[in-house]
């Protein structure tokens, strides 16, 4: 989309005025099993009605950023319950609250005013550090945060101020602007009331849509709060939210999603394939397409780096070379995927990474198909005939590229054998355990998509239990005490990703494949959808920011009634 330059024309003014009323219908593939931020695993819907101290930018112009990646460069981020923060030493972060927000008028919080001491409640709890609360959430997205974050205070009613046992900026915000469900917000007086939030009927928060009615394996309804606080930052005027409600139709068969859309029963569906994707534009061309970052991207066939035959550069280099990337994308893929090998950091914000185009030819032909080079790469290391391994993969994984990959390996003398678990032997076996002898795999959200590029660094980290590579690299290990002693946001952060990214190349700790694109439908009567959830309504993976983004779409109800719906 190209910038409108005529004086007095904004970019969003091509979507149309926005109109009051209406119901949005959304599709998600699995249930909601909590609605406790503390206890919530991903698959969930907190957010429509709880909110987050920060947002994206509603006028941004999506060339600019799109909003599609999980991950929020800091640059893109805005203030929501908080109107501004600021560092005021490294370690640092204040936040000033905007003044005026109410808790939803619901007992037993009554429509009181948001303040400070409600976001030292919400921290203290998550991360145990107060107000009565000493063990942090077990959810997996509070591991890396709870380490670094060492207090949260009220300086006044509007104020509160986080310390950090880091100096590093990019740590610290990725924890306190963090897309998890866990940055939601909840109503203290609803906490001591019931102990814990896990029964919807105890739903608080201070969104512009209430939970008005939840069937597990079913439906959740929310309906307009009546008395939010919002404004859009696209017509100043207009207060929010614009729809009468939101219906969240819980659907784990795609095939039965789609028939629905097609029609017109669901506005909204999120992280469907390629494959799908393709079939709707020939059946159904009026619906429209978004393609956006897979939540479940393949990534790469994890090798152990400390065992044979993969401690041998040369055989991991054979096997990478026995891949036929390109070919892969045009068959398996249909040509919906890019054809380039990755390595650290996602290609969907490759100002962090080290994107293939920027490859000298030399590294670019150690992840081109040439079996005879990897024949001879393999003869060179002691295996003139092959060898025989094993994968131990997630029964969630692309089983049928697992097979291409077999196969191609075949070609060079490797038999690899698929032994398939359901994840959660699958977790004991290779996250905890690390007791796979061979490879292992299973999908991976995008790295650099979910969480800030740096964290991804501990993938290869001696000892962090996300390397099922194995690796035991000291230069590697180089790489995130650089990043950690850095205390301020600047380039030399992205020279460190991108010195990374080369080095995870020319090394190759792992096998790559691709990265995998996903697809968001959506009807054309919807007005300010740009796939910005990343799969938050499907997988629960994306921003904890759905009564952000619901509060401002808006159906035109005229198109939807022309169209026959």
């Amino acid at each position: 989309m190209k910038r409108e330059v005529t004086t007095g024309i904004n970019w969003w003014d091509r979507i149309g005025k926005p109109q009051y009323g209406g119901q949005m219908v959304i599709r998600a593939n699995w249930d909601i099993v909590n609605f406790d931020p503390y206890n919530a695993p991903f698959g969930n819907i907190l957010s429509a009605w709880m909110e987050t101290l920060v947002s994206d930018d509603w006028t941004l112009d999506p060339e600019v950023f799109d909003y599609k990646p999980h991950w929020r460069p800091s640059q893109y981020v805005k203030g929501y319950l908080m109107e501004s923060w600021e560092f005021t030493d490294p370690s640092t972060y204040v936040a000033h609250l905007r003044k005026g927000i109410h808790w939803q008028d619901i007992p037993p919080a009554n429509g009181r005013e948001f303040i400070a001491e409600d976001v030292v409640f919400h921290f203290n709890r998550m991360y145990g550090l107060g107000s009565g609360f000493i063990k942090p959430s077990s959810l997996p997205a509070s591991v890396s945060a709870f380490k670094y974050l060492m207090s949260v205070t009220a300086k006044d009613k509007y104020t509160v101020v986080f310390k950090f046992r880091t100096q590093n900026p990019e740590l610290i915000l990725s924890v306190l602007h963090g897309v998890t469900p866990m940055q939601g917000l909840e109503n203290s007086e609803a906490v001591k009331k019931w102990g814990n939030l896990d029964d919807w009927h105890h739903a608080i928060g201070t969104g512009p849509f209430i939970l008005k009615d939840f069937i597990p394996n079913i439906s959740a309804t929310l309906i307009k709060n009546p008395n939010y606080w919002g404004y859009d930052e696209r017509y100043l005027k207009n207060r929010l939210p614009y729809m009468d409600g939101v219906k969240y139709l819980i659907i784990p068969d795609d095939a039965e999603s789609l028939d629905m859309m097609k029609a017109g029963k669901i506005d909204i569906i999120e992280h469907i394939s390629p494959m799908q994707a393709q079939t709707i534009r020939k059946t159904n061309p009026e619906i429209l397409q978004i393609t956006h970052p897979d939540s479940n991207w393949t990534g790469s066939l994890e090798v152990r780096n400390d065992v044979a035959p993969f401690n041998d550069i040369r055989v991991r280099k054979a096997m990478q070379m026995a891949l036929d990337l390109p070919a892969i994308a045009k068959s398996h893929y249909q040509g919906a995927v890019e054809p380039f090998p990755i390595t650290l950091t996602s290609r969907d914000i490759n100002w962090w990474g080290f994107p293939y185009e920027a490859w000298p030819v030399d590294l670019k032909d150690e992840y081109t198909y040439n079996p005879t080079v990897a024949k001879k790469l393999l003869s060179d290391a002691g295996y003139p005939h092959g060898f025989k391994t094993n994968i131990v993969v997630d029964t969630a994984s692309d089983i049928d590229l697992l097979q291409i990959a077999k196969s191609y390996f075949m070609q060079i003398g490797i038999e690899m054998e698929i032994r398939e678990m359901e994840t959660a032997a699958w977790n004991d076996f290779v996250l905890i355990g690390h007791q796979h002898d061979q490879m292992a795999h299973r999908p991976r959200g995008p790295l650099g998509n979910f969480s800030a590029p740096t964290s991804n660094l501990s993938l290869f980290q001696k000892g962090n239990r996300m390397n099922w590579a194995m690796v035991d690299d000291p230069v590697f290990d180089t790489f995130l005490p650089k990043i950690s002693a850095n205390t301020e946001l600047n380039d030399n952060l992205k020279q460190v990703m991108r010195d990374a990214n080369e080095y995870v190349a020319r090394q190759h700790f792992t096998i790559s494949l691709l990265q995998q694109t996903a697809y968001s439908l959506y009807q054309p009567w919807v007005k300010g959808f740009n796939a910005q959830f990343g799969s938050a309504w499907a997988h629960g993976s994306g921003p904890a920011m759905l009564s952000f983004y619901l509060g401002r779409f808006w159906v035109d109800q005229s198109l939807k009634k022309s169209m026959g719906h």
